[in-house]
């Protein structure tokens, strides 16, 4: 009753208001709350278009205030294109920031020229609308500083555009925005990745005001495991908002004053403009790869890529010793334990005639005489038949230590090919259902997506511990023959 009667009294003196108060109540809306304000900025740059709002929006907008507000100073947004995103972060955000106050100097930042002065003259016409000077009057463009790229305001204030290579000598902000670094076709070619994350850390990052308080949001859509964003969320200290096109996770999202949104698997980001056959259709036109980049902030699909993770069967409980099997220990080993250095691996495998059971995956950054330690110690926990190594680099020398050592039975294998050639050779071993992994396991989720991602993942050190271990696996064996007597 009582929540009714509320209620009434608002409906009741809504209905009472001029015109007047309503025109004020509607600006302190979009003083106050950035959702809002991103709407209206919406019908002033693109005013042909209807405006399609989503809970989406209320969440890129409640993490742009928490930046706002110096809640928090690290923030990236992932989620697929033409959603809004650039409205969001580029053209509505530097406005509201300008409109709270006027001295803060943004700069924004994008793949291209192009791209970057486009959302430089949006943003210019958003501050530049009758309605927008009527809710921010204190905001107000300095005389002959109004250039697309680089606007400022009677304060010192404003918003410079740059992008990504481009210089930014002289120039600094309080607040940097990154808006898609990548272009989608650059995403194979490891140099142009390269370069994005080269001048982000040796030039960008220099241009803070004030480290200790300037802001940085990286807002795109996913184009490779190592873009700038994979490589900024693997660092660690940013809070990330992740918004696939189809939930592949249950997601608890917050909405700020709006509460909470909460997506299950298969939940579609924005069904009137997403809808699962636009979404097939962009499918079908990219490919698998790429549609799991863009739109599902996954750089790689689920399915996977050389390998298929259905090819592998599953268990629920480690097979019983029976006679006649075999412990194998696959090590793909590195030398150094450097966090820039790749893992040292170690798979654990049980051999019964044609088929094997994945037991257990050892992953570690080990310096040489750690890894020299560990081998003989996992072999010894395990009861390990035979220890398979690389014969090169490190491997040699620990072959040698081992063989000299004595105890363990060790082979080495020399690689041939390069890594994606040496794995196809063995697939149909996966393919042909002689390969069991858990149904669950500690180490199962990083082992499925090295596996999934391979060869567009990261790291490969899994991959290469499997793949020598079924070169082994698939090597010709002598059969026991009983002599006629």
């Amino acid at each position: 009753m009582q929540a009714k009667a509320i209620k009434t009294i608002t409906r009741a003196s809504l209905t009472q208001m001029t015109e007047i108060d309503r025109v004020d109540l509607f600006r302190a809306l979009l003083r106050q709350d950035l959702s809002s304000f991103i709407q209206r900025a919406f019908r002033t740059v693109d005013p042909g278009a209807p405006y399609q709002h989503g809970w989406h929006v209320d969440a890129i907008a409640r993490q742009l205030e928490r930046i706002a507000s110096g809640d928090i100073r690290r923030l990236i947004i992932t989620m697929p294109p033409r959603s809004m995103k650039s409205i969001a972060a580029s053209v509505a955000f530097p406005a509201y920031l300008l409109g709270h106050d006027p001295s803060q100097q943004i700069v924004a930042v994008s793949y291209s020229d192009v791209l970057a002065e486009k959302l430089a003259l949006d943003c210019l016409k958003v501050i530049e609308a009758p309605w927008y000077r009527s809710t921010f009057p204190a905001t107000r463009l300095a005389k002959g500083r109004t250039r697309r790229v680089d606007f400022a305001t009677t304060r010192g204030g404003g918003r410079f555009s740059t992008s990504i290579g481009g210089t930014l000598t002289g120039r600094g902000g309080n607040i940097i925005l990154i808006d898609d670094p990548h272009k989608p076709e650059d995403a194979t070619s490891e140099v142009k990745r390269k370069a994005v994350l080269e001048w982000f850390k040796s030039t960008l990052l220099s241009r803070q005001n004030d480290p200790a308080t300037s802001a940085i949001v990286l807002i795109q859509q996913r184009v490779h495991e190592e873009d700038l964003a994979g490589t900024l969320i693997e660092s660690g200290g940013w809070v990330h908002l992740d918004l696939p096109a189809i939930a592949e996770d249950h997601q608890v999202i917050d909405l700020g004053r709006r509460g909470k949104f909460i997506r299950e698997p298969g939940h579609l980001l924005h069904p009137s403009r997403l809808s699962h056959a636009v979404l097939d259709e962009r499918k079908a036109e990219l490919g698998s790869y790429l549609f799991a980049a863009q739109y599902q902030q996954r750089p790689a699909p689920l399915g996977g890529g050389l390998i298929k993770w259905d090819w592998f069967k599953n268990y629920s409980a480690q097979p019983a010793p029976a006679s006649g099997d075999r412990i194998i220990q696959s090590w793909d080993t590195a030398s150094k334990a450097d966090e820039a250095n790749d893992w040292s691996v170690c798979t654990t495998w049980r051999v019964r005639g044609r088929h094997a059971w994945l037991l257990d995956v050892h992953r570690d950054r080990l310096e040489f005489p750690e890894l020299r330690r560990r081998i003989p110690a996992l072999a010894d926990q395990w009861q390990a038949k035979l220890i398979l190594l690389e014969e090169a680099g490190s491997g040699i020398q620990l072959l040698q230590d081992l063989r000299q050592s004595g105890g363990y039975s060790v082979r080495g294998l020399l690689p041939k090919d390069d890594k994606a050639t040496r794995l196809l050779a063995v697939s149909h071993v996966i393919e042909g259902g002689q390969i069991a992994v858990p149904r669950d396991a500690p180490w199962l989720a990083e082992f499925q997506r090295e596996v999934s991602l391979f060869p567009n993942g990261k790291y490969d050190d899994q991959v290469d511990s499997l793949s020598q271990f079924l070169r082994w696996f698939s090597e010709p064996r002598l059969t026991p023959r009983i002599r006629a007597l």
